[in-house]
């Protein structure tokens, strides 16, 4: 993680994402702006959390680790975005690791100027309640599509959340041989299963496999085969 010292950037996305109407003006001074690189760790689950991020570029991948060592995809998030909201209110440590899949953006305020500025300012409150409230809704449709859709239709699903990010046009689409466990535990469908639906996708030619992973080809077809994209 690295600070960007560039003031009017920081101001250009507050002012994009229309922020300076959630956060109370007293707060403004003390927003800061982070870049991570793709593959760099945001927060670690179990951690003390301090800070609460909004994500206003790039994409994050959002996932749990069992006391065993497994780990579970739960999900990508593009902008607008908020990280640390849960532990914000509760007060705990961090429940998830966050990981950027592309270069990513993310202001950085910390809870103490919140308590001190944002505790009782009515439209950060409203502002915080809709995004947690989204994110238990997309919990609840993730556990449903995986029972009521095939494997094809989550499993180009999930592969449209590692494709091209057209917030950032330098991201392509790439799923590493390491990540096919995480890919088939989030759809929840087995290992070798998981590898059969990758073989048939590939003779369609939507994508293209290596020893190396997936590269996603054909974007569109994706889109025609899942018709909404779950995972995000």
């Amino acid at each position: 993680m690295k600070e960007v010292a560039d003031p009017d950037l920081l101001n250009d996305y507050i002012e994009s994402y229309g922020l300076q109407k959630v956060f109370p003006k007293a707060l403004l001074p003390h927003l800061t702006l982070h870049g991570f690189d793709q593959g760099e760790l945001i927060c670690t689950q179990g951690e003390p959390s301090h800070t609460m991020y909004v994500l206003v570029r790039g994409k994050i991948k959002i996932y749990n680790t069992s006391p065993e060592g497994r780990r579970l995809v739960i999900s990508f998030k593009n902008p607008l975005e908020i990280i640390g909201d849960v532990e914000y209110i509760r007060d705990g440590d961090i429940i998830n690791t966050v990981e950027a899949v592309s270069p990513v953006h993310m202001i950085g305020v910390e809870y103490r100027w919140l308590r001190k500025y944002g505790a009782d300012h009515s439209p950060l409150l409203h502002f915080l309640l809709d995004i947690i409230t989204k994110k238990f809704y997309m919990k609840s449709s993730s556990m449903s599509f995986n029972l009521l859709y095939p494997v094809e239709i989550r499993l180009a699903s999930y592969l449209l959340s590692v494709s091209f990010d057209e917030a950032d046009a330098r991201f392509q689409g790439k799923l590493g041989t390491a990540d096919l466990a995480d890919a088939a535990n989030l759809i929840g469908t087995s290992y070798r299963h998981l590898n059969r639906v990758l073989q048939k996708f590939a003779a369609l030619g939507l994508i293209e496999r290596s020893r190396e992973g997936i590269t996603v080809k054909d974007r569109e077809g994706l889109h025609k085969l899942a018709s909404r994209n779950i995972y995000e």
